[in-house]
C-alpha cells in the first residue's frame, strides 16, 4: 500500500501539469473558453483570466507533489482541487448541460459520465497519496502507473480525435459493415420472407406452380427458381438490404427436349 500511495503523486502531477500548459499556452483554448461551462460560472469576460489562474493553480499543486519534503499536506492539496473539478462538473452538468468543461483542450462535446470519472479517479489517487512515503520504484508500480495513466487519457473525451476516432475509423475498415454479405451470413429464410413481400413475387405468384426448386448464389444476389406452368421463374434476391421493390423475376423458357 506504501508503493502504490507513493506513486500517486507523480501520475498526479504529471496530468495536471500537461492540463496546466493546455489552459496557460494553448490559444484556441482561449478562443474558445467563452463557450465552455466556465464562461457561464464566471462570465465571458472573465473567462479566459479564470482558466489561466487555473492552471496556475494545478502547476503549483503539480509542484508541491513532486519536490521534497514528502508531506500528507501534497494529497491533501491534490484531493482539495481534484474535489473542486467534481463540484464544477456537477455545475456545468446542471447549468450548462450542452457546453464542454473545458478542462483539456477545445472540443464541442457536453460534460457526461467520463468527466466525471477522470474527476473521480484524480480524486481516489490523491485521497491515496496522503499516506505517501518517498518512491522506491518498482516495475510493478511503474505499470500501474502507466496504467493509471492511460486511464486517464481514456477518460478525457478532448483526446478522442487522436485515439477513438482513428481506432473506429480502422475498425470501420476491417470490419466492412457496408461490404456486400456472404450468403453464408444471410439465413435462406430471410431471403425467402424478403422474396414473399415482393412485388415480383405477387406478379407472378399466380404462375407458380411449385414451390423453390433451387436456390444458388452469385455476384450479391441469392437466385431461386420455381416452376411457373411451361417456364420456369428465377427470382433474384438482393442479399445486402430489405427493401422487397429490389427483387427481381424474369421467366425462363424450358428447354425443348431432343
Amino acid at each position: 500500500m506504501q508503493g502504490i500511495a507513493a506513486l500517486q503523486p507523480y501520475v498526479i502531477a504529471a496530468f495536471l501539469i500537461w492540463a496546466a500548459v493546455l489552459k496557460l499556452f494553448t490559444r484556441r483554448m482561449h478562443a474558445q473558453a467563452g463557450q465552455t461551462a466556465l464562461a457561464r460560472l464566471v462570465g465571458a469576460a472573465r473567462a479566459i483570466p479564470t482558466l489561466r489562474l487555473i492552471g496556475l493553480v494545478e502547476l503549483v499543486v503539480a509542484a508541491v507533489l513532486l519536490l521534497p519534503p514528502v508531506l500528507p499536506g501534497e494529497g491533501t492539496a491534490a484531493a482539495a482541487l481534484s474535489t473542486a473539478f467534481l463540484a464544477y462538473l456537477a455545475y456545468s452538468y446542471v447549468a450548462a448541460p450542452t457546453s464542454s468543461c473545458g478542462c483539456l483542450g477545445t472540443h464541442s462535446k457536453p460534460v457526461n459520465w467520463r468527466a466525471f470519472a477522470r474527476a473521480g479517479l484524480l480524486l481516489a489517487m490523491s485521497v491515496t497519496a496522503v499516506w505517501s512515503q518517498p518512491f522506491q520504484p518498482t516495475t510493478p508500480l511503474v505499470l500501474l502507473g502507466v496504467a493509471e495513466a492511460v486511464a486517464l487519457l481514456g477518460l478525457s473525451p478532448e483526446l478522442d480525435r487522436h485515439w477513438l476516432t482513428p481506432l473506429r475509423q480502422l475498425l470501420v475498415r476491417l470490419r466492412k459493415p457496408l461490404a456486400m454479405p456472404s450468403a453464408e451470413d444471410v439465413p435462406l429464410e430471410v431471403s425467402l420472407r424478403l422474396l414473399y413481400r415482393s412485388p415480383a413475387y405477387c406478379s407472378a405468384s399466380a404462375r407458380l406452380s411449385s414451390d423453390v426448386q433451387d436456390v444458388w448464389e452469385e455476384e450479391g444476389f441469392r437466385f431461386a427458381s420455381y416452376a411457373a406452368g411451361d417456364r420456369t421463374a428465377v427470382f433474384a434476391i438482393p442479399l445486402a438490404g430489405d427493401d422487397p421493390a429490389s427483387v427481381r423475376v424474369a421467366l425462363v423458357e424450358e428447354p425443348a427436349a431432343a
